[in-house]
């Protein structure tokens, strides 16, 4: 139940805060263009730069506004009016701190600690040390004029809390994306492949129908005294070649479900809602054997009967080699995605010798330094052969929703490069897209462990 009583108090302590405060005009003003520009620039980065700017504009003052590093927790340049070169990111000076009071420094500025929401605190993306957000500094500020100083102060807590306000927003609405884009992951990965099971389950309940008809035929004639003869070895080899066919049957469906579990369990996984983005558990493997292989497999038919070879060279260097340290749920439906739409869009390519092929191919190389000094990439690719992508589109390829003009005619939602990027980028990863020789090569770049 709404508490109107207390409402009314704190109404009636802020009318007495503000005669107390006894604004100036300028600062008066200084605050309502403030609030009605945060509203207007709804981005975080829009928004520093507004606060630093209020300050320059309506006081001649420069501003450096200083926040919360989520990767390094410490405090980095965010914005700033001066306009040297400092770099962006750059920590602040040595003694620009956070502190329980403004106080200024030997510059001739002042520092006001920007501090956030405390009943809030905890739904930051990261860790806020005594609700920090960050620090703002002020100058050349000369004098020390108390009244000012209160404005400053005053102004730096409405800066804190309203970015307060906007980092949240930015992560509900982040979390929210992440959702569709899980939802339609599990639409891609689960519920469409899942249909397969249908395949098996009416195949093998023909082949079963099939065994208990000849069971019945074969005990009819048991019961008469005619087991014997060549009647009797023809029923017996068909009841044979069934159950082969029983067991074929129940491998697929056995090698089905182990792939469905895989990416249920992936999707599913409690600490992909819990954090609001994918989420890693990764572990060393044989990317061949235990990602890519078992992928394949799942496409071998249909690249079959779409008439597609596949060349399985993995560049020449030993198996034993090709290990990774990678959450093999998530880069097992890399593959997924790269093979679907290999089968989608492959077609048939004009060779040096006039032959006409239509073709995959898998592979992987090493690439020294990639990411730094001694810090080795390894470059995993998936080529097919066909018409290149227009170059006005390729840089488009891994955007969400996103698809090709040659993909008008297909179906899909656009979502599965989408997820290959972050899929790839969590784990420290690059995508890419090369058009080379008869065809397009899709490729994902992962630090070598």
């Amino acid at each position: 139940m709404t508490d109107r009583a207390r409402i009314l108090e704190r109404i009636e302590i802020k009318k007495d805060d503000y005669q107390r405060y006894n604004f100036t005009q300028v600062e008066n003003n200084a605050l309502k263009a403030f609030f009605d520009l945060a509203q207007e620039f709804v981005g975080v980065e829009d928004f520093l730069v507004l606060s630093v700017y209020v300050i320059k504009s309506f006081f001649s003052l420069d501003a450096r506004l200083y926040l919360t590093d989520p990767k390094s927790s410490g405090l980095v340049l965010a914005a700033a009016t001066d306009g040297e070169t400092r770099e962006r990111h750059s920590p602040p000076p040595a003694d620009v701190i956070p502190q329980e009071r403004p106080y200024y420094t030997a510059r001739d500025g002042i520092v006001l600690t920007i501090r956030g929401k405390p009943l809030l605190i905890d739904q930051l993306p990261f860790q806020a040390e005594d609700d920090v957000l960050g620090l703002l500094e002020i100058y050349p500020v000369t004098g020390r004029d108390p009244h000012r100083e209160l404005f400053f102060e005053k102004y730096a807590n409405r800066v804190g809390y309203r970015l307060h306000n906007k980092i949240i927003l930015e992560k509900n609405l982040e979390h929210l994306r992440f959702i569709r884009s899980l939802v339609a992951d599990i639409e891609h990965n689960v519920i469409v492949p899942n249909m397969v099971y249908k395949l098996f389950l009416k195949r093998l309940r023909a082949k079963i129908m099939k065994n208990r008809e000849i069971e019945t035929l074969y005990s009819g004639l048991c019961n008469l005294g005619q087991c014997t003869g060549e009647e009797a070895e023809k029923l017996l080899k068909e009841l044979t070649d069934v159950n082969r066919g029983l067991m074929m049957e129940l491998e697929n469906l056995e090698k089905h479900y182990r792939n469905m579990t895989l990416f249920i369990e992936t999707l599913f996984r409690k600490s992909h809602f819990d954090q609001g983005r994918l989420t890693l558990r990764t572990k060393p493997c044989n990317i061949k054997k235990d990602v890519v292989l078992p992928q394949l497999d799942q496409y071998l038919e249909q690249f079959e009967k779409a008439g597609i070879s596949v060349d399985d060279r993995m560049s020449g260097i030993p198996e034993e080699e090709i290990i990774n340290v990678v959450d093999v749920g998530l880069m097992a439906q890399v593959y997924a995605n790269l093979f679907s739409n290999a089968l989608k869009y492959t077609s048939e390519a004009v060779m040096e010798s006039g032959e006409r092929k239509k073709f995959i191919a898998y592979g992987y190389e090493y690439l020294k330094d990639y990411f730094g000094a001694g810090k080795d990439g390894v470059k995993y690719n998936v080529f097919s052969t066909g018409p290149h992508i227009p170059p006005g589109e390729r840089g488009n390829l891994f955007k969400e929703e996103f698809r090709a003009s040659n993909s008008a005619d297909r179906p899909g939602t656009g979502h599965g490069l989408a997820f290959i990027r972050n899929a790839v980028e969590i784990h420290g990863g690059v995508v890419g897209y090369e058009a080379t020789n008869h065809g397009n090569n899709f490729y994902f770049i992962l630090p070598r462990h």
